[in-house]
């Protein structure tokens, strides 16, 4: 057998045996399954004679699902811990572009208050051209054309 196929069947027997143990941990997880063991463990009151078969019964289904509880737990946990890192990596992603994006607004917003200020400290005109022949002298009171 090539090492190839032998690899593709492990991989195979290996996802065979996750799927049972995590469908497994949700049937024994359901309250369908509390009814029937609350069923099973009635049986006895009823017929005494059988109590040796079901304690039996009771030991072999304990020996086998505790240990498939507990591969599908680990198996829904690591499936829970891939999405949580997964989460993970796209808010690091996303806080880092707030972060440029943030750094991109704070250089904005200062050239913005530089040149607020730069306006705020010229001096006040007094004369201001409308056009290239026309100038308005602001300081001067206007003057009076009575004699």
């Amino acid at each position: 057998m090539k090492p190839e196929q032998k690899t593709g069947i492990l991989a195979a027997i290996n996802r065979l045996n996750d799927g049972v143990a995590v469908r497994m941990t949700w049937i024994f997880g359901s309250i369908w399954c509390v009814y029937a063991f609350l069923v099973f463990s009635l049986v006895p009151a009823l017929m005494p004679q059988w109590q040796e078969t079901l304690l039996y019964i009771s030991n072999c289904i304990q020996l086998v699902a505790l240990p498939a509880l507990m591969v599908g737990s680990a198996l829904l946990n690591k499936a829970q811990d891939d999405r949580a890192m997964e989460d993970h990596r796209a808010l690091v992603e996303i806080l880092s572009d707030v972060r440029e994006e943030l750094a991109d607004l704070k250089l904005r917003t200062a050239g913005i208050a530089r040149d607020t200020s730069e306006a705020l400290q010229r001096p006040t005109l007094t004369d201001v051209s409308i056009s290239d022949q026309t100038f308005v002298n602001m300081g001067d009171k206007p003057e009076s054309d009575s004699p």
